[in-house]
């Protein structure tokens, strides 16, 4: 089963400068709940770019530490770009993030496809624990952003 995530948000900065703060691969961490020791392994460049392959160490729960390798598949500057899982927690991963201009700001759209591995076995923990999890990390970027952006 293919399960979706959607997470909207609207910041009062200018449609470049959300660019230029999404396009930067090491902003990952600023967004990051630190209680996943979120590590990126890679030399990154300035900006992504299609077929740009990032290597990440990430603890999902307690003792769970993951090798998570994600390509940027898919970049349209200023509008969106796709990153996509290639070995990782997920059987399928593919987080499109779409950033448009709105009236006082930036409007900003994530939607995650994603599929657990062990077919039924895995969509068990799903309700268990997935989704409350991915809502969790999700709600931290949501506020992270909303401090370092509204709160200035």
């Amino acid at each position: 089963m293919i399960h979706v995530l959607k997470q909207e948000q609207t910041l009062p900065i200018s449609l470049s400068e959300a660019w230029d703060y999404f396009s930067r691969p090491e902003n990952l961490n600023e967004i990051t709940p630190p209680d996943m020791n979120f590590r990126i392994l890679t030399n990154l460049p300035e900006r992504v770019y299609p077929g740009l392959m990032i290597v990440y160490k990430v603890q999902v729960f307690p003792m769970v530490v993951f090798e998570w390798v994600t390509e940027i598949t898919h970049v349209s500057h200023p509008g969106f770009f796709v990153d996509e899982q290639r070995f990782g927690p997920y059987a399928m991963w593919h987080h499109e993030h779409h950033f448009r201009e709105v009236p006082g700001g930036v409007h900003m759209t994530d939607i995650v496809h994603y599929k657990l591995p062990l077919s039924w076995f895995g969509n068990l923990f799903h309700g268990l624990l997935v989704k409350g999890k991915l809502q969790q990390i999700f709600d931290y970027r949501r506020k992270a952003l909303e401090k370092k952006f509204v709160s200035r």
